[in-house]
């Protein structure tokens, strides 16, 4: 595990926090990137234009036809600064025809431009509680990526224009970067959003955070239909994301439970993994009404339904 993720994982442990960014150890060597399973083989980059972002795409821009591609916006776990982290789940997003950015840099696997800082010495309070320094992203880094791409899909000299469907966007995030992602889905020109092994935390539990810290009301705030993907019992977030779900009722929600993967879910497997299968399923079917994959969570024999590996609870989709 990165040095950076390794101290902020065992600060958060140690306060039941949703945990930091899956990675593998520094020893092993670095995994190459899969394009992903999808139609439209893909890529990762940096660019000038958006700072501190990196976007994942089809390498092949020119075979995109006009309104065809979606947007996803995705928070890092820790609420990190490596862009990379989950880097062969938005791959695989990607893949299938969507821009998925993530905040950060591309500081771990292939292709590093900015290597991980080593940390600094851990500080605790009076009570010898650890402090938290400030988080490396905040949520309106998701913002600024989804302004950035509605404004590369207006402009002639862009090769995104005309590309991207403004009215197919999608925001999500892993751990804290699931509760970035919810911070941000009352914005109007959202239409989905995923929250990945996390959820908010219950009344009178965790610590005080930037970014994570937020009450349950603000899940009243939330217009669109919601998937919430955890990683069994053993997912240290999976007692707030089941809360969520509990509490939501006033808009389509499912809450697919990947059994025994635990906190890390499948983001650095091959594609994704099948926590990766179950999101560009939910995109199809929310962003371009795809009935076939709409199968994945409607009716009582769905595909996640009759999975042995996933546990799904939904309301408001059958």
């Amino acid at each position: 595990m990165r040095p950076t993720a390794l101290i902020l994982t065992l600060a958060l442990c140690l306060t039941g926090l949703v945990g930091a960014a899956h990675a593998q150890p520094a020893a092993e060597p670095v995994v190459p990137d899969t394009p992903g399973s999808g139609p439209y083989p893909a890529l990762k980059e940096e660019v000038a234009s958006l700072p501190d972002h990196v976007i994942y795409r089809p390498a092949k821009l020119d075979a995109i036809r006009p309104k065809q591609m979606g947007l996803y916006l995705f928070g890092n776990g820790a609420c990190s600064d490596d862009g990379a982290s989950s880097r062969m789940h938005l791959l695989e997003i990607a893949s299938h025809g969507y821009v998925a950015i993530a905040l950060g840099r591309i500081r771990t696997g292939p292709g590093v431009t900015q290597p991980m800082e080593p940390p600094g010495p851990r500080q605790t309070d009076a009570k010898g509680q650890p402090i938290f320094p400030p988080p490396p992203t905040s949520h309106k880094g998701l913002m600024w990526a989804m302004d950035w791409a509605l404004a590369q899909n207006a402009d002639p000299k862009s090769p995104y224009f005309g590309k991207l469907d403004p009215s197919a966007i999608a925001v999500s995030g892993f751990s804290c970067g699931g509760i970035q992602a919810l911070r941000v889905a009352p914005d109007p020109r959202i239409k989905t959003v995923i929250v990945m092994n996390s959820g908010l935390f219950v009344p009178g539990t965790g610590p005080q955070h930037t970014e994570m810290s937020q009450p349950k009301s603000l899940l009243d705030q939330i217009k669109v239909p919601a998937l919430y993907v955890l990683g069994g019992p053993t997912d240290i977030a999976h007692a707030n994301g089941l809360d969520d779900f509990n509490r939501i009722n006033h808009v389509p929600v499912a809450f697919a439970d990947l059994k025994g993967v635990g906190h890390g879910g499948t983001y650095m497997q091959p594609n994704g993994g099948k926590a990766a299968d179950a999101v560009v399923a939910w995109l199809n079917w929310q962003l371009r009404g795809d009935k076939e994959a709409a199968k994945a969570y409607v009716g009582a024999n769905c595909g996640l339904c009759t999975d042995a590996a996933w546990e799904l609870r939904k309301k408001k989709i059958d």
